[in-house]
């Protein structure tokens, strides 16, 4: 289940919501199964696909509210009725949600890493659910089993244009929780939804799962070095810093100086980013958020949740 901070955020303002998930998928389809959105009278949140698509399950979704239904299945071929030419099929399961309903489905989650409810056909036990919490939503004999999707971290390090143009970018991934430290306090107003503030870089470092990619683009050269110093010395996914060829060289041999043997200092990149796409904050963010999504254990968690 990847959308519960979306889930949970949208239930707390609007009191009741439906979502909408996509259960299964045959052939071709815009999004693989797993992918929700959330919808209210006055607006949604999410994506399952754009398209006319969307557009069906989001009137379907307010109609369930407005009904005062539960839930509903839809199945949906993708063809020439949606104005589409995928050629494949999606099962959409729809659900109404209030604070009760989420505190059951979390509590399910924490308390088995899935969380399975029968939607629709005669009673039934559960089918067996695939073996991994992160081997994607299991729907069979009307039931729908969604498992828990812990999100990716992501820490950049710095607020300025490019830390701020990354994090935008980045945030609106389900599969990633992206967190934006800078100590300048005035630099973390008004970010965008989906992005935690944190204060201290070499907080949010410490604080940071052992999987967690972390990009360094501060504007003071002495932290971005403390940080890679201190980032050698702990586990991490990934990890790279912005500068240019001179800079790391220099910082190369400082980290060396500090303990640092080649193998470990050569798992953080500098330069990041793309340079065929030009210096501007955002042509530099775009080529770090593509090597990023690139990166091995990125992928294969994408893979792990869409499987």
């Amino acid at each position: 289940m990847r959308d519960l901070d979306d889930l949970r955020a949208a239930v707390a303002r609007e009191g009741q919501i439906a979502r909408v998930v996509i259960a299964a998928t045959r052939g071709s389809a815009p999004r693989a199964a797993g992918a929700a959105m959330q919808v209210w009278p006055g607006g949604q949140s999410g994506s399952i696909g754009g398209g006319r698509l969307e557009h069906e399950a989001a009137g379907a979704a307010r109609r369930l509210l407005a009904e005062g239904s539960n839930a509903r299945v839809l199945r949906q071929a993708l063809g020439p009725a949606l104005g589409q030419c995928c050629g494949g099929s999606v099962v959409l399961v729809i659900e109404r949600f209030d604070q009760h309903k989420l505190d059951a489905a979390v509590e399910a989650l924490e308390r088995s890493g899935r969380w399975a409810r029968q939607i629709e056909g005669h009673i039934t036990p559960p089918p067996a659910a695939r073996p991994s919490a992160g081997a994607g939503v299991t729907w069979a004999n009307g039931w729908l089993i969604e498992p828990l999707c812990p999100r990716l971290a992501v820490v950049i390090h710095g607020a300025g244009h490019v830390g701020r143009a990354l994090a935008a970018l980045l945030a609106p991934l389900p599969d990633l929780a992206v967190t934006l430290a800078d100590a300048r306090a005035e630099m973390l107003r008004g970010l965008p939804q989906g992005i935690t503030a944190g204060v201290d870089p070499l907080r949010a470092l410490g604080q940071a799962p052992d999987t967690a990619a972390h990009i360094i683009v501060t504007h003071d050269h002495a932290l971005d070095l403390e940080l890679c110093h201190r980032l050698l010395q702990r586990s991490f996914g990934c990890a790279g810093v912005i500068g240019s060829a001179t800079k790391w060289a220099r910082f190369r041999q400082r980290l060396t100086a500090l303990g640092h043997t080649d193998a470990q200092i050569s798992r953080i990149s500098c330069p990041i980013g793309d340079p065929n796409l030009g210096k501007h904050p955002q042509a530099i963010a775009l080529g770090v958020a593509a090597a990023l999504l690139k990166e091995p254990g990125i992928k294969a968690a994408d893979r792990r949740r869409t499987a």
